[in-house]
């Protein structure tokens, strides 16, 4: 079902919620669908999910996927998670996992799903057989559609013109992603991840290390790697990003096509996509980032790519950890990380500006 070492706990909804097909469900799809039967598929650390067995009004087989969730939580979950695969479907319907709809069940209170098309995805396996996540898409022709999202989703910022930050707010698994419409990126991004540390204390508790790190990483590493991009005479270009395009929410179809789905999306900073790509338990992915710079380019100061999305995965690990209780494996993951930062970058933007002589009036 999922990594053990990370969640050891009953998915918080009742299994028989995906045991059959609910009214308010039925209503939801395809006019002319016939619906044939329902089997759980995938998984899901908070949901249930199963595959709807149906056929179209011509009787081709037209399966879909459904997502299960309760309370109030989850059906902003459901609700934000069909704005945002609409928003990126009409972007690159190519990439993107087609949504068809979400609702609240009839026969069961407070219950809310959300469904989108059924894919088959090859499977990967570990050495004793055993189901071990998604098969990976080719480096090369992902990066091309990734980095073909984001030349499109410049395009699909001005809708927020042309700001950076996402309107409504976002779930990854059961917490909020809150990125609030800001004129600049560092600010937008600064804001984002503040939220999510604020989180990540409350579940975790109070670290008298990571208070002192996070205030070296807000005051110090954030403002060197991010004012660079929009100083100096540079301007960042807003995009639309999937927001969190790590392996589990990549497939790949029998053809070789890959989808994506599960977005939390963002109007960002391109480069902020390959966060998730970055960290060393995900050494394969490394590979994505060279694909993915040869087919976009690298924002200006080229020179401080690593250490851009070095910062961006800390975002990542930290949002992780304000996942799981007790579990400080990603807290671990987000010290070393700003400690690795702070050996390059203690002397902040300002010890920038004097190595690079960027005047004084062009900083934030």
């Amino acid at each position: 079902m999922g990594d053990k070492s990370v969640w050891d706990k009953e998915i918080p909804v009742p299994r028989e919620l995906i045991e059959y097909i609910d009214p308010g469900v039925r209503e939801k799809l395809p006019p002319g669908t016939q619906v044939h039967g329902i089997s759980p598929s995938g998984s899901s650390y908070w949901a249930r999910t199963a595959k709807i067995e149906a056929t179209d009004a011509a009787g081709n087989p037209t399966p879909f996927f459904i997502k299960v969730l309760q309370s109030d939580t989850g059906k902003a979950t459901v609700s934000a998670e069909h704005r945002a695969m609409t928003l990126l479907h009409s972007v690159k319907p190519d990439l993107v996992v087609e949504p068809i709809a979400w609702g609240a069940y009839t026969q069961a209170a407070n219950t809310y799903f959300f469904v989108c098309r059924f894919h088959a995805f090859a499977k990967l396996t570990d050495a004793n057989g055993n189901p071990a996540g998604n098969a990976m898409a080719d480096p090369a022709s992902f990066a091309a559609l990734v980095s073909d999202l984001h030349l499109r989703g410049a395009a699909a910022a001005m809708a927020v013109g042309g700001m950076f930050g996402f309107p409504l707010t976002m779930y990854g698994g059961r917490n909020p992603q809150i990125f609030p419409l800001c004129k600049t990126w560092e600010e937008c991004f600064s804001l984002g991840i503040g939220d999510i540390f604020d989180r990540e204390e409350t579940v975790q508790g109070v670290d008298g290390e990571m208070r002192a790190l996070r205030v070296a990483l807000t005051t110090k590493i954030i403002p060197r790697l991010l004012r660079p991009l929009e100083t100096g005479g540079r301007k960042l270009v807003p995009t639309l990003v999937h927001g969190d395009l790590w392996q589990g929410n990549v497939g790949v179809e029998g053809t070789g096509r890959p989808l994506i789905f599960d977005a939390t999306p963002v109007y960002a900073h391109n480069e902020y996509e390959l966060g998730p790509w970055w960290p060393e338990r995900h050494k394969e992915a490394r590979e994505y980032i060279a694909e993915y710079k040869g087919c976009h380019g690298v924002s200006e100061p080229k020179e401080d790519l690593d250490d851009r999305v070095k910062l961006y995965a800390i975002r990542f690990d930290i949002h992780a950890s304000s996942l799981y209780p007790g579990n400080l494996r990603f807290r671990v993951y987000v010290k070393d990380a700003i400690k690795d930062l702070l050996q390059r970058h203690s002397l902040g933007y300002e010890g920038y500006v004097e190595a690079n002589g960027v005047p004084s009036t062009d900083s934030a």
